[in-house]
């Protein structure tokens, strides 16, 4: 099954649609991801996550890491050689430029990102807004007299 009709979903809910359009694209996307260059994406908080990206042969001049709206993009583009000279016998290590995009949930944030021995770690944090955050209520009493008095008086 390839297809996804989120049309029963809108019918009894409200506000789903990005989580639709995140369904539809994972399901659109081509069967064969670009494997350049490698990442690993590891939790280290409740709260806290690392994109970290084996950059092998770039410098941090030559990376550059974006936030948009819930969009994380990482691209390098190396530097054009100045030394036209040299002769490669093997070129093993792959200084192709790249593009790589992240699809970050609600209120996640690049915190940071740092760039050594030849990774690059971007640091993430998601920041949950007060009004979302779970609050305890206060129950108020009444003394078990005064309810039925106040009933009676009106």
């Amino acid at each position: 099954m390839r297809t996804f009709d989120p049309t029963p979903l809108f019918r009894a809910s409200v506000g789903f649609d990005r989580m639709a359009d995140l369904m539809d694209r994972v399901l659109a996307a081509e069967p064969v991801q670009p494997t350049y260059p490698p990442y690993n994406i590891e939790k280290t908080d409740e709260n806290a996550y690392r994109i970290s990206i084996a950059v092998a042969g770039f410098s941090a001049d030559e990376l550059s890491v974006e936030m948009k709206e819930n969009g994380l993009t990482v691209s390098g583009r190396k530097a054009e050689d100045k030394d036209e000279q040299r002769t490669y016998l093997h070129r093993g290590i792959a200084t192709r430029a790249f593009e790589r995009r992240f699809h970050l949930a609600d209120h996640v944030r690049v915190s940071g990102a740092t760039h050594a021995d030849g990774m690059l770690h971007i640091d993430l944090v998601r920041e949950i807004p007060e009004a979302l955050k779970p609050r305890r209520i206060e129950i108020a009493s009444t003394r078990s007299g005064e309810h039925l008095l106040d009933a009676s008086a009106a």
